[in-house]
């Protein structure tokens, strides 16, 4: 029996497409023939490439801030999601792709929800690092695939089996392995530096930024995948890219942050990897969750922490510890079992409009 129809994603036929994805199979294969590895897998694939992507610009975050004078990070955030945004822009109008800036009508208002979601989810975690360790701070975000799963099966009636539930939650545990937070491990060394003094209050202030950086992700990627096929990938990036340059600028001007000037083809070079690295993994992202239910792709998010251990110890010297080897031993284990048990898709329609 499948789920009852979403009010939030029409009826296949009614879907118009901007070649994100196909209207059949994504290898252009014949619905009775059967499909390889990869082709069945494309969303989740997709998802755990821009996993490696997103940890490459953590990775030139890290190595930025390290530069003297440091970047504040909501300048970051506005050359990041520029560079996404124009990018975006050139690749529409040179494609010809309909509505560039406004998007397609019919899903306006669900863009307009997933690029101001997408912008709390996004500071939400900056704002939370004032105050938290980055090992406290990463685990509690990491909360979104969970949220982000169930928000799939009650906003998108999609379908979420026992089996994803329990390789989320062992996911979750192999985040905790890595990341050893403080207020788990009782560890001081994971407070972060400039910050020793943090009282009761402040910190409660870090945690409610992360459920404010939880539940943006979460609205973003149950938005994302109740857009579907209804628009262009870069449509969605664009609406999102723009609010979070225009609300960054607005802060920047606000709390009058002063502007940091590049100082060293170093410091050019970083700020390019970061907006070149943001683009990539949101397009990967958002052609993802375009093509996978959100309760299974959210899974490949944990592969992340992974990518971001291999690469701290290739370029920091940071040797992953016993725990750390477990926790991504988890992850990729969980990950590959909800690959390896992916449900048949429902026979509600077929490429005819035939029933099942």
């Amino acid at each position: 029996m499948s789920m009852p129809k979403s009010p939030l994603i029409p009826n296949v036929h009614d879907i118009e497409n901007y070649g994100s994805t196909q209207a059949r199979q994504g290898d252009g294969t014949a619905a009775n023939e059967p499909l390889s590895f990869s082709a069945s897998n494309a969303g989740m694939l997709l998802i755990i490439y821009s996993q490696f992507f997103f940890a490459s610009m953590d990775i030139s975050v890290k190595l930025l801030g390290g530069l003297d004078p440091p970047v504040h990070a909501l300048q970051i955030i506005v050359i990041r999601m520029g560079i996404t945004f124009l990018c975006c822009e050139i690749y529409m109008t040179v494609k010809g792709i309909p509505d560039p800036i406004a998007g397609p009508k019919g899903v306006r208002t669900i863009l307009f929800v997933r690029g101001v979601t997408g912008f709390f989810g996004l500071s939400g975690m900056y704002w939370s690092l004032q105050y938290l360790s980055v090992a406290d701070a990463t685990v509690l975000v990491f909360l979104t695939p969970l949220t982000t799963a169930v928000a799939g099966t009650v906003f998108l009636k999609e379908s979420y089996s026992i089996k994803q539930a329990v390789a989320g939650v062992f996911s979750l545990l192999g985040v905790v392995l890595i990341g050893r937070p403080a207020f788990l491990f009782g560890s001081l060394e994971a407070i972060p530096r400039g910050f020793p003094e943090v009282g009761p209050a402040q910190r409660l202030a870090g945690v409610g930024a992360c459920m404010v950086s939880v539940l943006g992700n979460t609205g973003a990627y149950t938005s994302i995948r109740a857009i579907g096929k209804r628009a262009h990938p870069m449509h969605v990036m664009t609406y999102f890219s723009l609010w979070c340059t225009l609300i960054s600028s607005l802060g920047m001007a606000v709390f009058d942050i002063p502007v940091v000037y590049p100082t060293s083809w170093m410091w050019i070079l970083l700020l390019l990897m970061v907006g070149v690295f943001g683009f990539a993994a949101q397009t990967l992202l958002t052609m993802g969750l375009q093509r996978e239910t959100v309760s299974r792709g959210v899974t490949g998010m944990y592969a992340q922490v992974l990518f971001v251990v291999v690469l701290e110890w290739l370029f920091f010297g940071v040797m992953p510890s016993l725990l750390s080897v477990l926790g991504a031993a988890i992850i990729m284990s969980s990950a590959l079992y909800v690959v390896m048990k992916k449900q048949k898709p429902h026979q509600d329609s077929t490429v005819d409009g035939t029933a099942a």
